[in-house]
């Protein structure tokens, strides 16, 4: 039994454990897309019969994609891969047509259980085909794929964020809107000028957290924008605490919620165990730079991964930074090495 398989995702990363998680014989002969377009005119030239998608990715999105197959009865049944595990969107996916959703990152018992379970291969087939290609030694036509460290670590942001806005949607029964996590290697002086949502005028409030564990080290920031603190502190129910102090509180309810799912979602992906300090409030009302001066003064590159969490249909937003030395980056080097072998 043949299945032409179309895998979509914009990391590198993802697309090649997607394909290393498909059973043995129907990972020969897969077609990868970068983004929804290219998936798309795959699937207009009648090139897949499955899609495994991916929701997060720059122009068309997985949402995008998913209405564009409905709209124009493409004859493809999707699979949505996602690090998005929020309850929404499994259920914004199944209205679009999608038949299943696996979170990501996924295995290969998991992914032979679904595809038999939708009848595209029976057990016994498999084992025969797996036998044929071993007796004749035949190379796998499945394309090599080349993954570099900022892939890498913006896919295991994007699984790590997917499960902080997982437990940000429970908490609040919200929908958090899922950006692409952004990776740069930028001085530490310099680092005011990577937020995203520092615009003129705004202000800001912060706090951090220290982490270590074997071999890597840094801290986690979270900048709350002044003006999403009313919004925010109706959302978690606040009464009677006003000014400053509900503002704190606010910022040590956040950073409790995002930086413990953040972090253990990276750490378990890095199979390494992370220890945290006390988080510590920088500032408040403040411009980004005056917020990020204790990084001024020191001339070191730090490797930094950007998410901005926005909120559906609320007027609140907030920049988390992640942070590791100079010195975490030969340890991550190592375990990219050790995930793409």
């Amino acid at each position: 039994m043949s299945t032409k398989i179309l895998i979509c995702d914009d990391s590198a990363l993802a697309r090649k454990q997607m394909a290393r998680a498909l059973p043995l014989g129907l990972a020969d002969s897969v077609l990868f897309a970068q983004d929804g377009e290219e998936a798309l005119t795959a699937l207009r030239k009648g090139q897949a019969e499955l899609l495994f998608l991916d929701l997060n990715m720059p122009g068309l999105d997985g949402y995008q994609v998913l209405e564009h197959i409905r709209k124009e009865d493409l004859p493809v049944l999707t699979i949505v891969v996602s690090g998005d595990i929020q309850p929404e969107a499994r259920e914004r996916v199944r209205k679009l047509g999608a038949i299943d959703f696996i979170k990501k990152p996924t295995s290969t018992e998991l992914v032979a259980d679904l595809l038999q379970e939708y009848g595209f291969f029976r057990p016994e087939e498999l084992s025969a085909l797996a036998a044929k290609n071993s007796a004749f030694s035949e190379p796998s036509r499945t394309p090599e794929i080349s993954v570099s460290l900022t892939e890498y670590l913006q896919e295991t942001a994007n699984v790590a964020m997917g499960r902080s806005s997982d437990l940000l949607a429970r908490l609040l029964r919200v929908f958090v809107k899922q950006p692409i996590p952004k990776v740069a290697f930028i001085a530490s002086s310099e680092l005011h000028m990577a937020i995203s949502s520092a615009g003129a005028g705004n202000t800001f409030s912060a706090v951090c957290q220290g982490f270590t564990g074997s071999g890597v080290a840094g801290e986690a920031l979270l900048l709350f924008d002044d003006a999403s603190f009313e919004e925010m502190a109706e959302l978690l129910h606040y009464e009677g605490v006003e000014g400053d102090a509900i503002d704190v509180e606010v910022l040590m309810d956040m950073s409790s919620i995002l930086f413990g799912a953040f972090l253990n979602g990276v750490s378990d992906q890095l199979d390494i165990k992370l220890g945290l300090g006390h988080p510590t409030v920088l500032g408040q009302h403040r411009p980004i730079n005056e917020l990020l001066e204790h990084h001024s003064s020191r001339e070191e590159q730090l490797l930094c991964l950007e998410i901005c969490y926005t909120i559906e249909n609320r007027d609140i937003r907030c920049d988390m930074l992640v942070l590791f030395t100079e010195d975490s980056v030969p340890f991550l080097e190592k375990r990219l090495e050790y995930l793409v072998d």
